[in-house]
């Protein structure tokens, strides 16, 4: 039993590739089977293909005779079956098309995560979508609207979709206080927004609303945490946090922001997030499926203030006060400082979203994608069974 996963992956900075890493080690962490599970990487020019890790494949992205080739590859191989991580913005082509061109020759079973649904798909991207759509086994979706989306916009069976969470780290709660003491937090009441910093996230919003918070809850801090995407800064520099900069000195809100520009790894985003009072995911564009930032804020148990995008609106089902409208100003700085001075409230949300985020713990969710990969081999290879009925568990090499 061997899984390929089709990703961007680490070292590369971005969530799909940290996401894919997570991915693969807690499917491996199930102990399902024995096997090692490569890793077929998009490359993009001047990406080393050296590595320490000989299961990585890598495959560029912009050459769409590799699609073909690749997946020839992996038809001659022993892998049994491909989990194809489909983001229209990681592979070549117009919308990521030269991926039709890998799951087309592809002959071994196909598990797509579709990272991003429309609900009113246009081209090219429904096409595309749905070709990729067809070719799939299974489709595994992190928002349980988007199973609708699907059905409506491309007639997929309902049952042919799988709604499987974000996976996240599990909250380390005796460590809050040696957290917030290592950043200087330790006295303050602490929002924090963290991800590649880029246009369209709404942090406007909260800038915006902070100087009435500040009125009300003078040690109030804003923490933005999070380099500058790397497309952006290749496209425009460091314009966007410079702007945002700005924006802050001339609100007088210096004492009140912080901007951590760094990319930040797993072991320290814990402790950003286990040290914040408050989270928020101000954005605007309420079609959004899937946020990975709301899933590691919710999967840890922090109190969230959001925008009703669909992701926020679907995670946070019961939660329905913590949802603020974009561009309301007035409802966003009463909803923040409403939390921010009663802690007994935080608390109670605190205990809520926990229970939410229990079910997306990595131990978890790599289980029953484990289990998913499996269930589908048998099916093609017709490999034995494990004892329990559950998943395979020892299958032919």
């Amino acid at each position: 039993m061997k899984v390929a996963y089709m990703s961007t992956y680490i070292p590369q900075k971005c969530g799909l590739a940290t996401y894919t890493h997570h991915l693969r080690l807690s499917v491996k962490q199930a102990r399902l089977w024995e096997a090692a599970d490569p890793v077929i990487v998009l490359s993009s020019e001047g990406t080393s293909e050296t590595s320490a890790d000989q299961e990585r494949w890598f495959l560029p992205k912009h050459e769409k005779e590799a699609y073909v080739k690749m997946a020839q590859r992996v038809n001659k191989s022993d892998i049994s079956v491909v989990s194809l991580q489909h983001e229209f913005g990681i592979f070549g082509g117009e919308a990521g098309s030269y991926v039709l061109d890998f799951v087309k020759e592809l002959k071994k079973p196909l598990i797509t995560t579709f990272h991003t649904v429309f609900e009113n798909p246009e081209e090219p991207y429904r096409s595309i979508q749905q070709q990729i759509a067809e070719r799939s086994e299974k489709i595994i979706v992190m928002n349980r609207k988007a199973i609708q989306f699907l059905h409506q916009a491309y007639a997929i069976p309902e049952a042919k979709i799988i709604y499987l969470p974000h996976g996240t780290p599990a909250p380390a709660k005796d460590k809050r206080d040696a957290y917030r003491h290592k950043l200087g937090w330790t006295g303050r009441n602490v929002l924090m927004t963290f991800g590649l910093l880029s246009r369209g996230k709404g942090l406007e919003l909260v800038l915006e609303v902070l100087g009435q918070v500040a009125d009300e809850i003078p040690n109030v801090l804003y923490a933005i945490v999070g380099q500058t995407h790397p497309e952006v800064k290749r496209q425009e520099g460091e314009a966007y946090r410079q702007e945002l900069a700005d924006l802050i000195h001339k609100r007088g809100l210096s004492s009140h922001v912080t901007m951590v520009d760094q990319y930040v790894d797993e072991e320290d985003l814990i402790g950003y997030l286990m040290a914040c009072d408050l989270y928020v995911t101000p954005y605007p564009g309420m079609q959004q499926i899937t946020s990975g930032t709301l899933a590691y804020a919710v999967g840890l148990g922090r109190p969230v203030v959001s925008t009703p995008y669909s992701y926020a609106k679907d995670l946070l089902a019961g939660c329905e006060q913590l949802l603020v409208p974009y561009g309301d100003v007035t409802a966003w700085a009463k909803t923040i400082i409403s939390l921010l001075r009663d802690e007994a409230a935080r608390g109670k949300w605190e205990k809520k979203i926990g229970q939410i985020g229990s079910a997306m713990h990595w131990p978890h969710v790599g289980k029953r994608h484990a289990q998913l990969f499996a269930r589908t081999a048998k099916r093609q290879y017709d490999l034995p069974e494990a004892t329990g009925g559950i998943a395979v568990a020892s299958v032919a090499r």
